[in-house]
């Protein structure tokens, strides 16, 4: 395994590779909730084809089902971004990818090519593609039949720059990421795009469209650009093909909320996952030992994960699943939330 990267880190094949690839899970990584295995009549499957949107030749990418729905789309775990666990990639001849053994649900489809300077990452729309999630089509895949994807058609990418500060006194944030979608960072290996000693970062591959980015740094709340924890309310960049364009962001340190937990016995990679009520996004993430803390931004409600033991992860305050957790509204006082795990 390389060493950790200190600078830009483009999304070429290898981070594709990487971004599609699950880690080793971790020993309290959630697991799939039983609603979506099962026999085979159970599940569906989704063909898409994929073009070049200028000359209509067949292109090479991989393809994420993307759950359209809160609760499926906070089965993330270590390591993972929230694309789904479901997808595949196109033949080497650029054929059709045909995604086997789906959940039944809504899913919004992730294009990321092979080649990320020749084409750019989308959300599939229905006439082309995206940069926003909520404007990409929805598949709806029902049990044991196959439903066919708008036709992905690739556009040439761009390039976005720019720099991270604090709010409060405008130094750069060092080791800060820059992603397009939320994940749940693994301690040893990193994603995205990685600030400098300057906070300067660059992020490329992506698609000529409007998109929310997502930024992080240490001590910091995470936050949608435009400086939001609602995806929905993000101001989006726009993203121009064979083009720089820039994008500075002021972090914030946010709400403090903060705990202890207690559990018989803790694995070495435990972390308590913070995810924004409605949209399921992940909003913060803290490792954990004896007790954590999480920085989060007001103005929000967010329900709290625990994968800290090893047997599946706990909900605040002791729930088995996120339809059972209390949300928390994140106001300007600090919060606390203790996880108690030493019952059965």
């Amino acid at each position: 395994m390389p060493p950790p990267l200190r600078h830009a880190v483009p999304l070429t094949v290898a981070a594709l590779v990487a971004a599609l690839a699950l880690p080793p899970p971790a020993p309290a990584a959630p697991p799939t909730p039983a609603s979506q295995v099962g026999p085979a009549t159970q599940v569906g499957s989704v063909r898409a084809t994929v073009r070049d949107a200028t000359t209509g030749t067949p292109a090479r990418a991989c393809l994420s089902l993307v759950p359209a729905d809160r609760d499926q789309l906070t089965v993330v775990g270590l390591g993972e971004e929230q694309a789904g666990r479901h997808g595949g990639c196109t033949g080497l001849d650029g054929s059709d990818l045909v995604a086997t053994d789906v959940p039944p649900g809504r899913y919004h489809l992730l294009a990321r090519p092979y080649d990320t300077a020749r084409h750019g990452w989308q959300w599939v729309g229905g006439h082309g593609g995206t940069g926003q999630r909520e404007r990409a089509a929805i598949l709806r895949v029902r049990p044991g039949r196959t439903v066919v994807a708008p036709q992905v058609r690739l556009d040439p990418p761009g390039t976005v720059t720019g720099r991270l500060t604090r709010a409060a006194d405008g130094k750069p944030v060092s080791g800060g990421l820059v992603f397009a979608l939320p994940r749940i960072p693994h301690p040893k290996y990193s994603e995205g795009a990685i600030t400098d000693d300057d906070g300067r970062y660059t992020l490329t591959g992506l698609g000529p469209y409007h998109w929310p980015l997502y930024f992080t740094g240490a001590r910091l709340a995470n936050q949608w650009s435009g400086g939001t924890a609602d995806r929905a309310r993000a101001r989006p960049v726009r993203v121009r093909a064979g083009a720089t364009v820039t994008a500075d962001q002021a972090l914030v340190a946010g709400t403090v909320v903060s705990g202890t937990v207690s559990v018989p016995e803790l694995p070495s990679y435990s972390q308590v996952v913070a995810f924004h009520e409605r949209t399921g996004d992940v909003v913060g993430v803290a490792e954990v030992g004896s007790d954590y803390t999480l920085r989060l931004l007001p103005g929000q409600r967010v329900v709290l994960r625990c994968d800290c033991r090893y047997a599946p992860s706990r909900w605040y305050p002791d729930a088995d699943g996120i339809g059972g957790a209390t949300p928390l509204r994140v106001g300007r006082t600090p919060i606390t939330a203790d996880f108690d795990l030493t019952g059965p």
